[in-house]
Order: C-alpha cells, then sequence, then structure tokens
C-alpha cells in the first residue's frame, strides 16, 4: 500500500480514493512541483478532515469551514444578480437544513444554485461544506460542496406546524400563529452608517407557549397598531437568541397579519405560595387591589414609572412592580392577569414580590384558567373578588348563604404615617384613619379593602 492509499485509509471524510487520488494530482500541478505526492496527499486530507462539526448548533460565524449533516426543511427561489465586471449574471439559492440541534440557512452558488432549484426538495438528507458567516437573517453557511445522503437518517420533522415551543435557533421563513398578550412602544436607534433604526417588540402566545416577537424598521408600526387579545399570524419571521431566550424577529420582507379565527392560549404559571426568592416565573391571579402611578426621577435624570398591584390564587398572594409602559396598563380589582418572566425579589418586610420589567409579559386574560398540572382552582374562583377559604370555596355570608354584596367596597394605597388605633396611611394625596387589628409599621406601604364610615375606614383586609 503507497503513501497516497496509507493516507487515504486514515481519512474520516465521505471522499471515493478515485476523487481523492484526482485531488492529489491538481494539488501537485497546482503547486508546480514544490509538493510530491504524500505532502499533497496530506494537505488534502487536512482540508477534508478540518471543519467536521458535530451538529448545526456547533457552527460559528468565525469558522473557516464547516461540515455537517442535515436535512432540508424548504427551498427558496433561484435569484439571479449581475457580477461586478462579468458578462454572466450570478445565481443563488436559499434553503433552510435542520438536525435535531436546529436550522441553518445555506447559501447555492451558480451551478449548484441551478441544479438544487431542479433536484433539491424538503425531506432530503445532505451532506454540506462551506463557510459560515453572519447573514441578512442571521448565521448561514455559504455552501462549496453539497451532497446528497440518501441512506442517512437526520430525525427532523418536515412540514410540521410551526408552534411557540418548536422554534429552533436559526430557523427563518417562520409562518406562526399566535395571540398578542402584550405590546411595547417603538425605539429608535442609530446605525453606524448615520441612519435612523426604529424597533419594537410585542409577545405572541398559543396553545403551546409564548414567544418575545421583535419588529424591525417599518414593522415597528404594527406593535401600536395592535391590541392585546387580537389572533395574529407572523409571516417570514426569523429565530434569534437573547440573553438565552429566543425570539422571533420580523424584518422588511416579513409581515404581522391579523387574523379572523381565534388562537388559544392557556397560561402555565407558579402556584405564588411556591414562588422562590431570585427566581424568574409566571404566575396568574386576580387582581386584589391597584396602587396609583408613581413617576420618579433615574440616575440619568430620565423619568420613570410604577404601578404596584396585589396578585392573588388559591394559593396565595402577591405584590407585583410594573415598570415603564406596564404602569400604564388598564387593571383594576377583579381582573385575571397572567404575568410572565416577573423576577422575585425581596419585599417589605422579608416578603416577596414580583417585577415585571421590561422582558416581562402582564396581560389580561378572559375567563383563561392556567395549567398547573393537578387539580387546581381555576381563576374563576376570584372573579368576584372573593376571598378563598381554606376549603377552596369563597365567603358567603354567615346568615343565609348568599355571596356578600361589596358593591360599596373600596380600596386604599398608602404610607403608614401612624401605626396604632387607628392606623393612619398617607396617600399623597388623601389621609386616611383606618380601623383594623393588622400589625403594620411605620413607613410600610400598605392596601386596605373595606368601607368607609364617617371620617374612619373600616378595612377588611389589609394588604
Amino acid at each position: 500500500m503507497g503513501a497516497i492509499d496509507d493516507i487515504y485509509a486514515e481519512l474520516d471524510a465521505d471522499v471515493e480514493k478515485e476523487e481523492f487520488r484526482e485531488a492529489v494530482e491538481q494539488k501537485v500541478e497546482q503547486m508546480g512541483g514544490l509538493a510530491d505526492e504524500e505532502t499533497a496527499a496530506m494537505l488534502i486530507a487536512h482540508d477534508l478532515d478540518g471543519g467536521e462539526v458535530e451538529t448545526i448548533a456547533d457552527i460559528e460565524p468565525g469558522m473557516e469551514e464547516a461540515k455537517f449533516l442535515a436535512k432540508v426543511t424548504s427551498v427558496g427561489d433561484l435569484r439571479t444578480f449581475e457580477r461586478d465586471g462579468e458578462d454572466e449574471d450570478g445565481n443563488v439559492l436559499n434553503i433552510d437544513v435542520a438536525d435535531e440541534s436546529g436550522s441553518v440557512r445555506v447559501a447555492l452558488w451558480g451551478e449548484d444554485a441551478v441544479a438544487g432549484e431542479e433536484e433539491l426538495e424538503p425531506g432530503q438528507v445532505l451532506r454540506v461544506k462551506g463557510r459560515p458567516k453572519d447573514g441578512y437573517n442571521g448565521l448561514e453557511v455559504s455552501a462549496d460542496r453539497v451532497e446528497g445522503e440518501p441512506d442517512a437518517d437526520v430525525d427532523v420533522e418536515v412540514g410540521g406546524e410551526v408552534t411557540a415551543d418548536s422554534l429552533t435557533i436559526g430557523q427563518s421563513d417562520v409562518n406562526l400563529r399566535g395571540v398578542v398578550l402584550d405590546t411595547d412602544s417603538i425605539r429608535t436607534f442609530d446605525r453606524d452608517d448615520g441612519s435612523e433604526g426604529r424597533v419594537s417588540n410585542l409577545t405572541l402566545g398559543d396553545e403551546t407557549g409564548r414567544v418575545r416577537v421583535t419588529l424591525w424598521d417599518e414593522q415597528a408600526d404594527r406593535a401600536e397598531e395592535l391590541d392585546a387579545g387580537q389572533s395574529v399570524e407572523v409571516v417570514d419571521g426569523y429565530v434569534r437568541e437573547r440573553d438565552g431566550s429566543l425570539e422571533l424577529h420580523v424584518g422588511d420582507r416579513g409581515a404581522v397579519d391579523e387574523l379572523e379565527e381565534t388562537v388559544e392560549f392557556v397560561p402555565e404559571a407558579t402556584d405564588i405560595d411556591a414562588l422562590e426568592l431570585d427566581e424568574t416565573a409566571d404566575i396568574a391571579g386576580v387582581v386584589r387591589s391597584a396602587d396609583p402611578k408613581r413617576t420618579f426621577d433615574r440616575d440619568d435624570g430620565s423619568e420613570g414609572q410604577v404601578r404596584n398591584i396585589r396578585v392573588q390564587d388559591q394559593t396565595g398572594d402577591i405584590r407585583v412592580a410594573l415598570w415603564g409602559d406596564k404602569a400604564d396598563l388598564d387593571l383594576g380589582p377583579g381582573d385575571e392577569v397572567f404575568c410572565a418572566e416577573v423576577e422575585i425579589q425581596e419585599g417589605w418586610q422579608d416578603d416577596l414580590e414580583a417585577s415585571a420589567g421590561w422582558r416581562s409579559t402582564v396581560t389580561v386574560i378572559d375567563g383563561a384558567e392556567p395549567d398547573r398540572g393537578g387539580d387546581s382552582a381555576g381563576l374563576d374562583e376570584f372573579a368576584n373578588g372573593s376571598k378563598p377559604t381554606s376549603s377552596g370555596e369563597s365567603e358567603v355570608d354567615a346568615d343565609d348563604g348568599e355571596e356578600s354584596d361589596d358593591s360599596d367596597e373600596e380600596t386604599f394605597t398608602g404610607t403608614v404615617v401612624q401605626p396604632g388605633d387607628p392606623v393612619i396611611l398617607d396617600s399623597g394625596e388623601e389621609t386616611l384613619h383606618v380601623e383594623t387589628d393588622a400589625d403594620v409599621h411605620l413607613g410600610q406601604e400598605v392596601t386596605v379593602r373595606g368601607r368607609r364610615d364617617g371620617e374612619r375606614f373600616v378595612a377588611d383586609d389589609v394588604f
């Protein structure tokens, strides 16, 4: 066995021996006698062995070359373009391929692009060799060689319905239906070329979960045109990762279209009494009280705003701080809300509180019961503002079994300026004398629920 045969035998690449020999001869001729067959064979082997990755998720833009096995999930349209300084037009064809770890766009050029349009179809397995780079829609691979692998198996379903929980990093040409849960205002930024960019966000939910959607430039207006509860379809989106979470992006080639049919969303939530400090969680419940919005000055001189609400489920209650635009949400006692990705922090008197910042989603849900697994009371239990008892039933009037009339009941939030009898609360706009046995402390911010009796306020509940 000669040197070329020995090198070929150790080669971990899918190439025929005759093809390898031809490549060695071409390399010898190319180097003009500066390398013998053995040296040329080693160089070819190095080129063939380098760049092999285990999965698509291992591909990075900085790689000189990547080789991987993947299944075709979609084939784009053949496009032609003018080459600088050349008479003939160029051709390019974009295909999307995927494996168990994710998906990536592959660009085929020239004759490969023409052949790909005629021969490639979703479901085929390919071995791809190319150069990874940052493309228009994120990571893509500019292919040097693409070969069919009919005997290989890649466990990827082609043509299945795209849902919030099925999204994978690098996925493109995504059409996703969902219901708008939350929207943000439009923000502007300066690009490196001096132009101004625009971006906004909304959150969509479907029967499998939710996803944050980022809208760029002309599409940014959609966040202010859509209301929570509207069912929509994102057309031609692409998936990116931010801070460890997947987001669906929509650029100038995409759209967000309104739907007439309704997309279902059933939130999954953590019981409030199971929340732990420093975790990020989803909670759902009924608003028991809502404070007035407060404004404050940031260190940079800008003005911020926050509003506190208290949310209760069948296991307990927690104060939720709504920051920024979320402080303007039209929420009040009795509303059923879903608060996603809130940060659980230490609040007053070591109680936990939830902070709903820019990544959080806060939405009113109409009769949807959160899925907590097992048997749990739904949000309907609190729809009339009643308070759960140990048996899980709402409180009723002890005399006649009818639900108590709380039409005169109101809530008031203020700071304790006098603990004792009476407790005196000050909201900044009104001072209230409260009749209660609750143990409160000077400087504590509390919410009371009850009825006014002359100059005094008789509190049934203190939060």
